[in-house]
């Protein structure tokens, strides 16, 4: 008997020694106890040999099937420690026990398991547990054969019954209710199986057998289980790791034994035989970096697990590179910068330093890849790899793939920059040892270097995507069926790569389940696999050792299923980084560290990208290109996560994609690109600002489209086979099948083309198109145009919430027992060259949508049946199940933006770089209208109008939040072609088609009604409300007297007029800024219809004036004085162009305390040009509103310079004044005169000259009744003389102009009594003549003459017609008053006595001479209120009346004009302007335009024409069905003959009668008069509604039953006050601030609901025995298993997996006392207050999403405490408190501003906290100038930690100061508030773009 001693325990002594006193501190767990050694022996006897472990001994017995014993896995020298534990597992081997190797995660425990099999040859059946292991794999699977269904045994039954040893790795994997299967079986080993067999312990089994033959227990189908069963079980300690806790009867039938990573000095002895050329020293350093990390301390710290098992790996690595950098070593096998936080990587670097590894600086890593020489002869499969290392090559051997290597300088379609070169040349070292693991961002090139690698060495690539829901059988076996319907196993892409040893890329290790991954860690660390066919694979030298002893060839091997693994074969998993910090997306797990040797890519450098960029991309213009990298390495340096997104938006393959279209159309702009790229349309408000910002920062303009402002026509034609779109052409295609090219109805629209032809450039380029969009923006229609256009087939797939990667490639069935598969339209469209359009992309979950990456990528894609799809047709030859990809096969998606309310799943965030992205947004209002035209050409325009305007104006609110359904162009065609096909049917009505959806929601109804009254939709307004102003009769015309023109012969010389000409002198240019304001237009007929149609506020301060208006065509301009200021407003635009003259007019120089303004609005060819003139100075101003340009036009000499500041307003200088008539101004002539002057100045503007009359008298007025005759009044006198002038001033023969006096003589009434005529100056007097028909109406007699219209303060009108054309007597016609205007005194309302200050200089007077009308503004005391309003009416508060005198109809009416918003405090000055607080100007010819002093624009009209015109457009807005009966007819046979028709009884009672053939006047009967029925002899209306409640019944809720609801309501809240003990006026006062923010509150609580609900969303539990039938287990449904089913549930979250943490928010609100001062001033502190009221409702009851508190800071600290977050606000009387609390601390503080330490302090503290997300918002009017502090010093702070979001909001300071600061401050991360109204705005978007992205 000889005994072999395998191992003796030998120890490096000297260096143990040594590191004994180096770490006998760090060493825990009594590592250096000396213990009796261990020895294994093997003591061969006849039977058959024993084993001995120590004192233990174990009879060894030949196995029955060798093959299955392990081989090869005992170690060379076997450790102490792993001799005590095979010690251990061999005693309870003897006993009988079941065991549990627990311990940390690698390969060692299940290496200590095959161990002790190949010691004590025993067989192994091995599973690996997965979350998808399933009752079948453990005991029993179904399998049919020729068309039967039978059970074959499981790992567990064969193991049972063969004696073998079970081996379950991974059992915290398995879902809970698998693994109590094994119970009985571990505990009695007993087992029932599904075939009916009983397994039975050996003991009673062979106690049967005594007393019954073995027949009869078959008979009895009882099995007997080998005495030599066991179950070895390995796993991970749970809750440390992640996992299930094992089940407590489980656990009770298993022995532990703790398998920790070994002792220090046997992993050390382990690696210096790996690493004989190392020193010593490092290695030992190396391993003690290791132990601390897996130390219990520094699992406190958070830091997963150091792979200790890899360091031979390591050491392997440094032994050929002893120069190489242990600090970068340790990254590959612990990538502690990718996955740790700030104090993880700092703790780590700490350790390093402290065993001297920090050496990155001093080793240099390989520079790059010299040469790969393939070797051959026995050597064949291998490489040799130079590396350079600075200036030394060293040179190893490596395994290679099959195809010939390429040459590292030689690789077309790569590029090598310096970064790339050296990650090659490091992936070569890691490739000498082990599988890698790329990181790096998505789009960063991984898959490239990945495939440039595998070039390098002439691997064949095997790319298998990962996605989330990947189960463990998709990764290694699927079933199928075979033809003759058996079912077969077939092994997955990454079996058959490991058997031809390919390099297989994992793409997306990173979403896959953790637990599905675990299954390849046996095939990762031991290259061996077990199959669920029971196919094993060894490792190549394993397998050879087996045939070796075995004495089988290759064939009989494969008999028995056993394979090997190609020892070339490696796998590279690509995945992205781990987010720090984030519950979800960390994924490197302790377990994934074990497998791989990780590498980063570390983003390229700038002048790498631009070589790149270059290489691929040549013709790109240079400038682009280096602004793009600029701006995208500016992005992807900040720490500030929003703008690190937008980072990832421009990954290097975006960037390429970008610069590629760049070279094709250089003439695009960069910002265009980089809007497209980051989809910029529909990011959220922050993220967009911080783009903008960033844009700006790097000097990229960021203009709009300029075709799409210009209108460009885009037309698109087909011509001579070639589709032109734009400026882009392209061959129209011929299809085979024509069936399946789309044809939609379209209307061209330039929006749709702009986006149709940047389609077409990318889709020229190669790409695949992502459209993304609002819903019903019209995406699908584009895409179908497009393709119909292109004459392109295309498959179309609409995906959902279930789609799974099965049904997007393939859909399986069962036929004839066979399963099927039919092909998905993706395959289809793969085949045919199709164009795939997958609609509603963002439904489907991401993780099944990314397997189309591959597809886009490297259009390679592995089918569910085999098959697979490959691009390159060499690839295909000779290869059965091959799809070759069609060269013309494109993709199309369509996907709703991110984001609420779609809430899909973010494509494009997921996978938005590998398409090219287009926005496709509603049209533009111009767009939309032209659209809507061609879907309605009947319907009136204005009614489109309307409509895309309150459309435009929901879709801004939409974007900016206010509201969350984003109304689309999809909805406004849906009314359009409603009102076609119905044009009777108001537009009221058919808008609620749309908006009826919102008619619960009482805010959003609010916002609605008043959006849509705006725009003049008269929703809700019944066709009875017409509040037209009460006519009041006329008096009588009466006539009055006659003027008389005296030209009297011998007066004629003196009255001849002198007059010379002379150029105007013009002063200037200047040009001063044109700004643009946008104006808010508020329809005025929306509830009711009156004379006002529109009104809209001018931006002007509240101290300014309204200083005059006129109009041009449909111009407005507005003249304001203080400052003196030029508004303008065109047409129906929005906005209000301004121009600022207070430089002109300087109030303190000039010496005009208080200027006066008049303007004229010249014509045609000066149209847009203005005059305007100061009445003081005599200044005349010629301003061109486009350029901004003003010039000064001196009229004569004397007034050149301006008066002396010494003729202060006390002098008489200051009551001079200067006119200008402007009735010709758009003949482009004016005439100016000076109060008490006599010469008039007439200036040409167009001549450029300006003629002077002199004249014989003194002037107060001049009104020019025509072109060339001009009715002058002499002051103090009030005589009219009337001026001739030649037509042609300049012309040399022209007579003088002759003054004519004209004498009023009265009317002779007999007797010789004359009616008086008063002389009274006119207010007005028209320029030109009423028309006949009006001049004959108006007079009650028909009479052609020459006439003019003079309206003065005692009468209504005066005509005098004849006059100014006719010299003999004209008549006078005049309606008086019965008492004069101005003649009632009395204090006015608003001026108070204060209206001394001389007569107004604007009469408010006009004529309208087409509507026949004389319009004036008159103050309230001139009007005859009583005769208006009734007497229980209070009069409304008014700025003024308009008295319209209506000659037509002889009525005269009073229409009251609304006070306006704000007064200015200068009543003396405005008084002087105007007697009311209007000023007016004609608009059109039935129209007026009122400007109130607030400046409020108002614009009405008068005519009655117009008015009856717009009252019909009106009503057939509202409709009219709504008082009508509705009848319902239905034409039916009913079966009955109509018997001869009669009258039918009359009911003397008149009883309504339905049907029944009796009655006459019935309705809906047969036979008898009657209505709606059939038969009868003639129709009879007894009287009877006809089935029909009219609406306005219904809407008349009786008064008892409202005031019954209301007293309800009012008692509920008194209850509810008395509840929590508040007074009413609390509750009043709380309400002021809870009401002001109503809206925020309710949008925000909608978003965090729908947020909740997106949360709680049902997930597919599979396995199940009931629901739907899951495609993935139609086979096992055809065998007869049970679980084959899903179904919808909530899904546990995973044991293990982190808590989900609240977020944790501070509101830092600033209480100084600043706030209390100005807080009458801008309402901040009630502001502020609001934001503190919105910020504790809309939290309420969302404690566990929020954690937040409320802390103010003022003079008095910087934590003053509001809220705490442990006591929160429960009630409406705490939340009140705690603003009186801001209120009152604000009156009483001190003086100062903390609001840079508070930050400090907020962030500081919030950081401390453990939370999902931390987040500090600051409220401040810090005046950060006046303290000193300096910008960048707070902008510091705020990004002073990158785990806190840190937001500042000002609240508007002076000047432009605010958003100096913003400038300054980093972008998205600070705003100004100049309205104090936007603060809890703003506040909403903070949360929805932030908080609430993530929730």
């Amino acid at each position: 008997m000889q005994s072999r001693i395998l191992f003796k325990g030998t120890a490096a002594a000297a260096a143990t020694r040594r590191i004994r006193n180096i770490l006998g501190p760090v060493m825990g767990r009594g590592a250096w106890l000396c213990k009796t050694h261990d020895e294994v022996k093997l003591l061969n006897t006849s039977s058959g040999g024993t084993v001995k472990i120590g004192e233990i001994s174990f009879q060894l017995k030949p196995p029955r099937n060798p093959e299955l014993v392990p081989v090869n896995h005992m170690m060379d020298t076997m450790p102490q420690t792993v001799a005590q534990h095979l010690r251990w597992i061999m005693q309870k081997d003897l006993l009988g026990q079941d065991v549990f190797l627990i311990g940390p995660p690698g390969p060692l425990r299940r290496s200590i398991a095959m161990q002790y099999l190949e010691l004590t040859k025993r067989e192994v059946e091995y599973v690996a547990l997965s979350r998808d292991t399933t009752e079948t794999d453990l005991k029993q699977r179904r399998e049919i054969r020729a068309g039967t269904a039978f059970y074959v045994d499981q790992c567990a039954v064969r193991a049972a019954t063969q004696g073998r040893i079970l081996i379950l790795e991974g059992l915290e994997k398995a879902e809970r209710n698998v693994l109590p299967v094994l119970n009985n079986l571990l505990e009695n080993r007993e087992m029932q199986l599904e075939d009916g067999r009983f397994l039975m312990a050996a003991q009673r089994y062979d106690k049967l057998l005594e007393e019954h033959t073995k027949e009869e227990l078959d008979a009895w189908k009882i099995v007997r289980v080998s005495e030599d069963f066991r179950v070895i079980a390995l796993g991970l300690p749970v809750p440390r790791y992640t996992g299930n806790p094992l089940d407590p009867p489980l656990r009770s039938r298993f022995q532990a034994r703790d398998i920790y990573y070994l002792p220090f000095k046997d992993q050390l002895e382990i690696l210096y035989n790996a690493g004989p050329a190392v020193s010593v020293e490092r290695v030992s350093q190396l391993l003690s970096f290791a132990t601390t990390l897996c130390s219990q301390e520094s699992t406190n710290l958070g830091l997963p697990d150091f792979p200790v098992d890899n360091l031979t790996s390591a050491v392997r690595i440094l032994d050929l590179f002893p120069m190489m950098s242990t600090q970068q070593l340790v990254q590959r096998l612990y990538p502690y910068e990718a996955m740790l936080g700030k104090e993880g990587r700092a703790a780590v670097d700490g350790v390093l330093r402290r065993f001297e590894l920090l050496d990155a600086a001093q080793c240099p890593p390989p520079n790059e890849v010299v040469s790969v020489e393939p070797l051959s002869g026995p050597q064949e499969g291998r490489a040799t790899i130079t590396l350079r290392i600075l200036d030394r090559h060293v040179s190893f051997q490596v395994l290679a793939g099959r195809r010939p290597p390429r040459a590292p300088s030689y690789s077309p379609g790569f590029v090598s920059t310096p970064t790339h070169a050296r990650l090659l040349a490091e992936m070569m070292q890691s490739h000498l040892v082990k599988d890698m693991c790329l990181i790096g961002a998505k789009g960063c090139g991984k898959s490239v270097i990945a495939k440039e690698f595998a070039n390098l060495l002439g691997y064949n690539i095997e790319p298998i995507m990962l996605y989330q829901d990947m189960t463990a059988r998709d990764l290694l076996q699927q079933r199928y069926t075979l033809p003759n319907g058996d079912t077969a196993w077939r092994a997955s892409p990454l079996v058959s790569a490991a058997q031809e040893g390919k390099l297989v890329l994992l793409d997306g290790v990173h979403r896959v389940n953790l637990g599905t991954l675990a299954v390849l860690s046996r095939l990762i660390h031991d290259r061996e696999l077990a199959l669920y066919d029971g196919t094993r694979l060894l490792r190549s030298d394993r397998y050879q050792t087996l045939k070796e002893e075995l004495q089988l060839s290759d064939e009989e091997m494969q008999q028995r299923s056993i394979f090997p693994i190609h020892p070339a074969f490696r796998i590279i998993a690509l995945a992205e980084p781990p987010v720090v910090g984030s519950s979800s997306q960390q994924w490197l797990s302790p377990e994934i560290i074990t497998m791989f040797l990780f590498h980063t890519m570390k983003p390229l450098d700038v002048a790498e990208e631009t070589t790149i960029i270059q290489a691929m991309a040549p013709n790109t213009p240079a400038e682009a290109v280096q602004q793009l990298l600029h701006l995208t390495h500016s992005l992807r340096k900040t720490s500030d996560p929003t703008v690190q997104s937008l980072a990832s938006s421009l990954s290097t393959r975006q960037l390429l994609r970008i610069c590629r279209r760049l070279s094709r159309h250089p003439e695009e702009k960069v910002a265009h690109a980089v809007h497209k790229a980051c989809l910029s349309r529909f990011l959220p408000s922050l993220a967009r600002s911080a783009l903008q910002k960033s844009l700006s920062t790097c000097g990229i303009e960021d203009e709009q489209d300029p075709r799409a402002q210009q209108g460009v026509d885009l037309s698109c034609q087909i011509k001579d086979g070639v589709l032109t779109l734009g400026q882009v052409s392209v061959p129209v295609y011929s299809p085979d099948e024509k069936m399946k090219v789309p044809d939609v109805l379209f209307y061209d629209n330039a929006q749709h083309m702009i986006v149709m032809e940047d389609m077409l450039k990318d889709f020229l380029l190669g790409e695949h198109l992502l459209l993304v969009g609002n819903q019903g923006v019209g995406k699908n229609k584009i895409v179908d145009r497009f393709l119909h256009l292109m004459n392109r087939p295309r498959e179309y797939l609409q995906l959902h919430r279930d789609t799974t990667v099965q049904t997007l490639t393939l859909q399986p069935s069962v036929r004839n027992g066979i399963i099927v598969y039919e092909d998905s339209p993706l395959v289809k469209a793969v085949k045919m060259g199709y164009i795939l359009v997958i609609d509603e992309a963002d439904k489907a979950p991401t993780n099944v949508t990314c397997i189309l990456k591959t597809l886009v990528e490297s259009g390679e894609m592995i089918l569910a049946d085999g098959r697979r799809i490959v691009s390159n047709p060499k690839d295909a030859e000779g290869r059965p199940n091959i799809i070759v990809m069609h060269p013309d096969f494109r993709m199309l998606v369509l996907a709703n933006r991110p984001g609420f309310p779609f809430l899909g799943n973010d494509f494009f965030g997921a996978l938005g770089d590998i398409f090219s992205c287009h926005a496709v947004d509603n049209p533009k209002p111009q767009a939309e209208f032209a659209m809507l035209k061609q879907y309605g050409p009947d319907v009136p325009d204005a009614v489109l109008q309307k409509l895309v305007a309150a459309f435009g104006e929901l879709r801004a609110m939409a974007d900016q939040g206010t509201i969350t359904y984003p109304y689309s162009t999809r909805e406004v065609v849906n009314i359009v072609k409603h009102l076609q096909k119905f044009p009777e049917e108001g537009l009221a009505n058919v808008v609620r088609n749309v908006f009826d959806f919102d008619t619960y929601n009482k805010e959003m109804r609010e916002i609605l009604i008043t959006t849509l009254h705006k725009h003049g939709i008269p929703i809700g307004a019944k066709p009875s409300s017409v509040n037209l102003a009460k006519e009041l009769p006329l008096p009588e015309c009466r006539m009055t007297g006659y003027w008389t023109t005296n030209q009297g012969g011998n007066a004629r010389r003196k009255f001849l007029c002198p007059t010379e000409s002379n150029p105007i002198d013009v002063k200037g240019p200047v040009y001063l800024r044109v700004q643009g304001y946008p104006l808010e237009r508020h329809e005025a007929r929306a509830l009711s219809f009156t004379e006002q149609q529109t009104h809209w506020q001018i931006p002007i301060s509240e101290v300014n004036i309204i200083c005059d208006v006129t109009t041009a065509n449909d111009a407005i301009y507005v003249a304001t004085c203080n400052p003196v200021s030029l508004f303008a407003i065109k047409g129906r635009s929005a906005t209000a162009h301004c121009i600022d003259l207070y430089d002109v007019f300087p109030r303190s120089i000039s010496g005009i305390g208080q200027p006066l303004v008049t303007l004229a609005a010249l014509g045609n060819p000066l149209d847009g040009h203005v005059v305007l003139h100061e009445e003081q100075s005599n200044t005349v101003l010629y301003l061109d509103l486009e350029t901004g340009a003003v010039r000064r036009l001196l009229l004569s000499q004397e007034n050149d310079d301006p008066p002396r500041a010494s003729s202060g307003w006390w002098t008489s200088k200051q009551n001079q004044s200067f006119k200008m008539c402007r009735e010709f101004a758009h003949k482009n002539w004016l005439l100016f005169y000076k109060e008490d002057g006599n010469q008039l100045d007439v200036l040409d503007v167009l001549e450029g000259k300006v003629h002077t009359i002199s004249l014989p008298i003194n002037l107060k007025q001049v009104f020019l009744v025509a072109e060339d005759r001009w009715l002058l009044i002499e002051s103090k006198t009030e005589r009219k003389f009337l001026l001739t002038k030649p037509m042609h001033m300049g012309a040399e023969d022209s007579g003088v102009c002759q003054l004519h006096t004209i004498s009023e003589d009265p009317v002779s009434t007999g007797f010789g009594m004359t009616s008086g005529m008063e002389v009274s100056a006119p207010h007005d007097i028209s320029s030109d003549q009423l028309s006949s028909e009006n001049l004959s109406t108006a007079l009650g007699q028909k009479i052609v003459s020459p006439n003019r219209v003079l309206a003065d303060a005692s009468s209504f009108a005066t005509l005098i017609v004849g006059f100014p054309d006719l010299l003999s007597p004209n008549e006078v016609y005049s309606f008086r008053r019965k008492t004069s205007l101005g003649a009632v005194k009395g204090t006015d309302v608003f001026f108070g006595g204060a209206r001394h200050a001389g007569p107004a200089k604007r009469s408010n007077c006009v004529t309208l001479l087409g509507a026949n009308q004389v319009v004036r503004a008159i103050p309230t005391l001139d009007v005859p209120l009583a005769d208006i309003y009734p007497k229980d009416v209070t009069p409304p508060m008014t700025a003024a009346y308009l008295e319209v005198t209506d000659l037509n109809a002889k009525k005269v009416k009073y229409i009251p004009v609304p006070r306006s918003q704000s007064l200015s405090p200068y009543t003396a000055w405005m008084s002087k302007v105007s007697n009311t607080y209007v000023v007016l100007a004609p608009m059109g010819s039935g129209g007026i335009v009122t400007v109130d002093m607030g400046g409020c624009v108002r614009i009405w009209e008068t005519g009655l024409d117009n008015l009856q015109r717009s009252l019909l457009e009106w009503k057939s807005m509202i409709g009219a069905e709504d008082g009508r009966p509705v009848q319902i007819t239905v034409e039916r046979d009913s079966g009955l003959d109509v018997s001869s028709p009669r009258h039918g009884k009359v009911d003397p009672k008149n009883a309504p009668h339905v049907g029944g053939n009796q009655w006459a006047g019935g309705t809906g009967g047969r036979d008898t008069a009657g209505l709606g029925g059939m038969g009868g002899p003639y129709r009879l209306d007894a009287g009877h509604n006809v089935y029909q409640v009219s609406q306005m019944e219904k809407d008349a809720v009786p008064e008892e039953v409202k005031k019954a609801a209301r007293e309800m309501a009012e008692k509920a809240f008194k209850q509810r006050l008395k509840e929590i003990q508040m007074s009413e006026y609390d509750a009043a006062t709380y309400e002021r601030f809870s009401g002001a923010v109503r809206r925020q509150v309710q949008s925000l609580r909608v978003i965090l609901d729908s947020l909740q609900a997106k949360g709680k969303e049902r997930q597919w539990l599979k396995n199940q025995a009931l629901g739907e039938l899951d495609d993935a287990k139609i086979i096992d449904g055809l065998t007869g298993e049970k679980s084959i089913y899903k179904r919808r549930g909530e899904l546990e979250p995973e044991l293990g997996s982190p808590q989900q943490k609240p977020k944790r928010l501070r509101l830092l609100v600033d209480v100084s006392g600043s706030m209390y001062r100005f807080n009458g001033v801008d309402g901040r502190l009630e502001r502020s207050m609001e934001a503190v009221c919105m910020v504790m409702e809309a939290l309420e009851n969302y404690e566990h999403k929020f954690k937040y508190d409320i802390v103010g800071h003022s003079g008095d600290g910087f934590d003053i405490e509001l809220v705490k977050s442990s006591k929160i606000p429960k009630n409406d009387k705490e939340r009140l408190k705690v603003l009186k609390t801001m209120h009152a601390h604000s009156q009483f503080c001190m003086s100062g501003d903390y609001t840079l330490e508070g930050t400090e302090h907020a962030i500081k503290e919030v950081s401390h906290e453990e939370a999902d997300e931390h987040f500090v918002i600051v409220l401040s009017d810090a005046n950060l100038e006046r303290y000193g502090i300096r910008p960048d010093r707070f902008a510091q702070v705020l990004t002073s930690n990158s785990q806190v979001n840190a937001f500042a909001i000002f609240i508007g300071s002076l000047g432009d100061q605010a958003n100096r600061l913003q400038k300054t401050l980093p972008a998205g991360r600070s705003f100004v508030a100049m309205d104090t109204r936007q603060i809890p705005q703003i506040l909403q978007q903070i949360f929805t773009s932030t908080m609430l992205s993530s929730a």
